[in-house]
């Protein structure tokens, strides 16, 4: 009994740490856990899990109720309106002091139209027709009609000016970009001052004519052609090639001016041919040989020094 009872003790002994290591897997499973296994989570959590991810979304982004608000769309709304305004304004003021809806006019050209008004600038001497056309007592374009003023010549031949005289001043050496700057300013300057006189004096003859300031401004910027034929006869073929070439410019120019403005200036009796007769009528007389003539003297004083 007591082998029996030692060897039950001794049994117990032994099984007494087996007990422990099983009681204290089952504790440390019933107790709390650092991680929490979702892996066999059902469906129920994941969908929680999605709603609390929706959540935010669902509630919208902080601008969608700002556009949403009456008062905001009033205020888009008022805005809008204002910058059209605005822009109208500012339309309205700079169609005054720059017509841009009649300077599309001007430039309404095609190579035709440009290769026959070069043609008539260099050769005015058998052209008849010298009245522009109209169509509803509205002048036609420019590429409708060789006898209508454009402002796409002048322009261009202002530009190629500058650049034929950098072209003779680097062939002298004396090329600067000052000096080209210089050469551009004065040109302008000239331009100016010649339609500014005549718009002076035809206030003070008190002619009435349809002639714009735009007008003026084609008819000034003409002799850029002869200007530019002249500087580039002297740089191909030496100085007296230059003066003989301007010289038949100058007199194109003159004939052009004459048979164009005559009919701009003068009365109706003068444009076709009959004596003009009145003090007003001599005085527009003279005004038209005045513009004519100035413009050959522009011609020379902006090209001699470019031939040396």
């Amino acid at each position: 009994m007591d082998y029996t009872a030692t060897q039950s003790g001794f049994r117990q002994r032994k099984l007494q740490p087996n007990m422990r290591l099983r009681n204290s897997s089952t504790d440390a499973a019933d107790g709390s856990q650092l991680f929490e296994d979702t892996s066999g989570a059902g469906p129920g959590s994941q969908a929680g899990y999605r709603n609390h991810q929706a959540g935010p979304q669902a509630a919208g982004f902080p601008g969608q109720s700002l556009l949403s608000d009456p008062m905001s769309n009033l205020a888009m709304a008022y805005g809008s309106s204002l910058a059209s305004q605005g822009k109208e304004m500012v339309d309205k003021n700079l169609d005054r002091f720059i017509p841009i809806s009649k300077l599309k006019y001007y430039f309404a050209v095609d190579t035709v139209y440009v290769g026959k008004k070069l043609g008539l600038l260099v050769f005015p001497y058998m052209h008849q027709n010298w009245e522009v056309s109209y169509q509803q007592d509205t002048p036609v374009a420019p590429r409708f009609d060789v006898n209508a003023p454009d402002l796409y010549i002048p322009a261009m031949g202002f530009i190629t000016y500058v650049l034929v005289a950098g072209l003779a001043l680097g062939t002298q050496n004396r090329f600067s970009p000052e000096l080209l700057g210089v050469q551009a300013s004065s040109a302008f300057v000239w331009l100016i001052m010649e339609v500014l006189a005549v718009l002076l004096s035809l206030y003070l003859v008190t002619v009435n004519t349809d002639l714009t300031t735009i007008d003026l401004l084609a008819f000034s910027g003409y002799k850029y052609v002869g200007m530019i034929v002249g500087v580039v006869s002297g740089l191909l073929f030496g100085r007296l090639a230059y003066y003989l070439s301007l010289l038949w410019c100058c007199a194109a120019i003159f004939v052009f001016m004459i048979r164009t403005l005559r009919l701009k200036l003068l009365s109706e009796a003068a444009a076709e041919g009959r004596l003009v007769r009145g003090a007003r009528n001599q005085l527009r007389m003279y005004l038209t040989m005045s513009i004519a003539a100035a413009q050959p003297i522009f011609m020379y004083w902006l090209t001699y020094h470019l031939i040396r």
